[in-house]
């Protein structure tokens, strides 16, 4: 009976061990599936909080909000990643109500939200309850009263919060000092009152509280920044005059502390002096410094051909020397000889592919292709690399980003890839790297808008005729404003437009290039050479704002309209109070009815003077000193598209209403 009962509890305690298993199958098919309506039925509760919520039309649960497949968004304004919900995406929608984070944090995948340039009040939202959050922007908004530190508390993720440009009162929660990932905190134009807390994070990058009503000393860790961070409050110490607060010392204590130092100093370096002395002899006076193997002095190339390291480092640096290979290979061009350098053979070669409609290639295809250098800009190298079966490749080699660790490169590379607009020259891989990175594109079989406007005088070849110019201006705005839609959360989505980053292809269809690159440049070298950082915001605030590139446009549509290089983009750092806009203006009447800033070579067009004039003074509105004054992106471009080719043209004949394949321009190149 005993054995009986042990054999039948044994069965049963099998049958439920079976069941279990079945059970734990059965959750593995379900759940995906459940994920899928959870997603949909987490955001619908979350749209009920929205008013005017037109954002999430098409919101519903017929269809899941991530596509699982191509990992694209089949709901408006959701961000996806790896086919599950990783952000919202809601700037410029005419949004208010409240935000629902009681709805949101039940996304285990949610994190990054943006509800900028909406109509939002009351209190910000308790964040603390998406722990997983990295970026939040609630940029221009109408949210006010205070934080409580419990709002941002085990937010150890977070490495962007932008609160700008909203009504938030009472004193800076001392937690933003103590969150270990924060990057950018964007705190201007409100009304915060009292000290600035401490901040000790090392990776803080981007900080601003700029008109509120701050006031005391700033804390030691944030002394380095510039005046512009802190203007517009009532603040002391780093780049202001020392706090008056602290007793005054005896002036004949001064005198005894000065000569003490000065003492101490002389002692210190008559030590230095004699233990040089000792230690240097005959033998290490006169050794040679070794000269690396494979590479003569001077960084002449290698043995195989290739241009050394030293070589390319030069180029880097502004040597007009062509670095080119003499004719020892068959084509007689050099080769990418970054694979010669041990480091690059330590890590693991691979390229990250941001296009999946693209043939695959490995890097070391890459780097052993034969390769001409096209030039040398502000950022490194560019190289035309020839690969097998006749396919080229542009390739940017950049130094200037090794401030950017390898998850917000990776998570900024991802952003860019999702960009596509007929406008803009795709990136279809890149390579990460410490020291440097490799960004490629696609080659373009045509050459530059500075090439054309500047390039061919000295050639003798015809210059763009207005139809054509008008036809690039169109596109670079159309790119632009598309920028300002994909990218919302970049002050300047651009950055760095300038004619030799406008490439134009073989109908003349502008692309524009080294866009989206402002958070990845090193801060230090993007203030001296990136155009954002010409503007005379930058010169006299010391700040960028989401204007900066309509302005970045009027100069170029001037320098299209004048034929003139605006040569202000050439110095480092700030640029000079004389820009071409500043240039124009005092070169044409008040009521502007007598202009003489027309390129001659432009000027063949019959008929067409009213509607040249007529795209200047846009170019001016972009450019104009008063923000408030100054052109948005949509209000440029809206006025761009009224342009027509000839003066008393309707809309059937402008540019806006020609196909893609339009082939007028009168040009023999």
């Amino acid at each position: 009976m005993s054995v009986a009962y042990r054999y039948s509890n044994h069965n049963r305690h099998h049958h439920h061990h079976h069941l279990l298993i079945l059970l734990v199958l059965l959750l593995q098919v379900i759940v995906p599936i459940k994920s899928d309506n959870n997603e949909a039925e987490i955001l619908l509760r979350f749209s009920k909080s929205l008013q005017k919520n037109g954002a999430t039309a098409n919101w519903n649960t017929k269809v899941s909000p991530c596509d699982k497949k191509t990992d694209k968004p089949n709901w408006d304004n959701v961000i996806c990643e790896n086919g599950f919900v990783f952000g919202l995406q809601l700037e410029n929608k005419g949004l208010s109500g409240t935000i629902d984070v009681d709805a949101l944090k039940d996304l285990p995948n949610f994190r990054t939200i943006s509800v900028m340039n909406n109509n939002f009040e009351g209190p910000i939202p308790n964040l603390s309850k998406l722990a997983g959050l990295k970026t939040a922007y609630f940029t221009n908004n109408k949210f006010s009263g205070q934080i409580d530190n419990s709002f941002f508390e085990g937010m150890h993720w977070l490495k962007k919060l932008h609160l700008g440009n909203n009504q938030i009162s009472g004193k800076i929660p001392s937690v933003f000092g103590q969150l270990p990932k924060l990057t950018e905190l964007r705190l201007e134009n409100n009304k915060f009152e009292g000290q600035i807390p401490d901040f000790t994070q090392e990776r803080l990058m981007d900080i601003n509280f700029a008109n509120n009503s701050l006031q005391g000393p700033i804390p030691h860790g944030l002394t380095s920044l510039k005046p512009s961070a802190f203007e517009g409050n009532n603040l002391c110490d780093g780049p202001f005059s020392k706090c008056t607060s602290e007793p005054k010392v005896a002036l004949w204590t001064i005198i005894l502390v000065v000569i003490a130092v000065a003492a101490a100093v002389a002692a210190i370096v008559v030590v230095i002096i004699i233990l040089r002395r000792g230690k240097q002899t005959p033998e290490t006076e006169t050794r040679p410094i070794p000269t690396p193997s494979g590479a003569a002095a001077g960084g002449a190339t290698n043995q195989t051909g290739a241009p050394s390291a030293a070589d390319l480092n030069k180029m880097e640096q502004g040597s007009n020397q062509a670095i080119v290979a003499p004719d020892k290979s068959p084509e007689g061009t050099a080769v990418l000889n970054m694979n010669k350098r041990p480091e690059v053979q330590a890590v693991q070669q691979k390229l990250l592919f941001l296009k999946d409609d693209i043939e695959k290639f490995d890097l070391p295809d890459l780097l052993k292709a034969s390769a001409e250098i096209l030039g040398s800009g502000v950022f490194g190298s560019t190289y035309k690399a020839a690969l097998s079966r006749g396919r080229v490749m542009v390739v940017k080699r950049f130094r200037q980003m090794n401030n950017v660790g390898k998850e917000d490169f990776h998570e900024h590379m991802r952003r860019i890839g999702r960009l596509s607009h007929k406008n803009l020259l795709p990136v279809v891989a890149f390579y990460y790297r410490k020291e440097e990175k490799l960004l490629v594109s696609e080659y373009v079989n045509n050459v530059s808008l500075a090439v054309h406007l500047h390039g061919n005088k000295s050639r003798g070849q015809p210059s763009l005729d207005w139809p054509t110019r008008l036809k690039i201006v169109k596109g670079v705005a159309k790119g632009l404003l598309y920028l300002y839609n994909e990218l919302p959360s970049l002050t300047a989505p651009h950055g760095h437009l300038k004619s030799s980053n406008v490439l134009l292809n073989e109908s003349y269809e502008p692309l524009l290039t080294d866009y989206a690159l402002l958070p990845v440049v090193n801060l230090e070298h993007a203030q001296e050479h990136m155009i954002a950082y010409k503007s005379p915001e930058f010169k006299h605030n010391g700040r960028i704002t989401r204007k900066n590139d309509v302005w970045t446009l009027g100069i170029l549509i001037l320098e299209m309209l004048t034929g003139k290089f605006p040569s202000n983009f050439l110095q480092q750092g700030k640029g000079s109070d004389t820009d071409l806009a500043t240039w124009v203006r005092s070169v044409v009447n008040e009521d502007m009815t007598e202009v003489d800033v027309f390129e001659k070579e432009m000027r063949g067009t019959t008929n067409s003077e009213g509607e040249m004039m007529k795209l200047l003074k846009i170019a001016l509105g972009c450019c104009d000193l008063d923000m408030e004054k100054r052109f948005d992106m949509k209000e440029a471009m809206e006025r761009i598209e009224e342009v027509k080719e000839r003066d008393g043209d309707d809309d059937f004949y402008s540019t806006r209403g020609l196909s893609d394949d339009y082939t007028q321009v009168s040009m023999n190149i």
